[in-house]
């Protein structure tokens, strides 16, 4: 019987992951794959607010309203892409993490970066999404 839903998993052999993802993320046969364009800070106004803070939580603002368009969820969601250009504070980011994924992580990349599409972008997430 083949599996019909997305699935995530650290296999043994491989250490605990060392933030809130995991290791592997496997989609089944004929979803329909969506992936986002990087989302940023901006608010519904089109401004950039200055601290990372207030940009983070728009960010996952805008995640949340481009997969509603698709009715999608967190759930459907199989791998993150984070860049940023300063320091993340991971309890910030994770009370914004928990809130959109609870404890159904995705695969997950960061990468510090020394700028993004404009100077005062601070962070930057591209969503990978899966529709069985």
């Amino acid at each position: 019987m083949a599996n019909d839903k997305i699935t995530r998993k650290n296999p043994a052999g491989v250490s605990e992951p060392v933030g809130n993802y995991t290791h592997i993320t496997k989609i089944p046969r004929n979803a329909e794959l969506y992936v986002t364009s990087g989302q940023i800070g901006v608010d519904q106004n089109g401004k950039l607010p200055e601290s990372l803070e207030t940009q983070i939580t728009n960010t996952f603002h805008n995640i949340r309203a481009v997969l509603e368009s698709e009715e999608l969820s967190a759930d459907n969601i199989i791998k993150v892409n984070i860049w940023a250009t300063e320091k993340i504070d991971w309890d910030f980011m994770y009370g914004e993490w928990s809130a959109l994924f609870g404890n159904n992580y995705p695969a997950m990349t960061v990468g510090y970066i020394t700028e993004l599409g404009w100077p005062e972008i601070k962070i930057e997430i591209e969503i990978w999404a899966a529709k069985v």
